[in-house]
């Protein structure tokens, strides 16, 4: 059963899905109505999950189950994740991309690879400050407090290190 994200308990798990590029208003829209009938039908094991869908900075899927209500099974996750590979290949979008994704200095969302991100540090283009995404988040109350977090709060401390190390 579908609901509103912001009506879906603060313990709900999350999945995130990251785009390789931003979704336009089209996609998005088109995503959003599909993720709302796809989840009022989600289930596990014959039995209704409660849960929510929303896509922010037109790039970040996010997808929720209240499990309070029902736990929802490998196969119903299956099921989510085969959703996002079928709009993706739809709309020639990547959203299993692992880039590290960022927001530079002029306020824009950034896609790095991993391994350019040592790079990044060290040119000082992200500095401890930056705000990078955390999609590892597991519920959604984590998800409002650490979703967008310093990069120095992440695992690219050890970046920061190395460099202050070697001044």
């Amino acid at each position: 059963m579908y609901i509103p994200f912001d009506e879906i308990d603060f313990g709900a798990r999350i999945w995130i899905y990251q785009a390789n590029r931003e979704l336009s208003h089209e996609q998005a829209g088109t995503l959003t109505e599909t993720l709302k009938a796809a989840l009022n039908h989600w289930d596990a094991h014959g039995k209704p999950l409660v849960a929510s869908g929303k896509i922010f900075h037109n790039r970040f899927v996010v997808i929720a189950a209240d499990e309070s209500a029902e736990m929802p099974s490998g196969c119903a996750i299956d099921k989510s994740v085969s959703w996002m590979r079928e709009a993706g290949l739809a709309m020639n979008i990547d959203f299993f991309d692992r880039s590290v994704a960022w927001i530079d200095s002029q306020g824009h969302i950034r896609l790095t690879p991993v391994s350019a991100v040592k790079e990044l540090i060290f040119s000082e283009e992200m500095l401890p400050s930056t705000v990078v995404f955390d999609n590892l988040v597991a519920t959604k109350a984590q998800w409002m407090k650490r979703w967008k977090v310093p990069a120095e709060s992440t695992w690219l401390k050890k970046y920061f290190e190395e460099k202050n190390a070697e001044i």
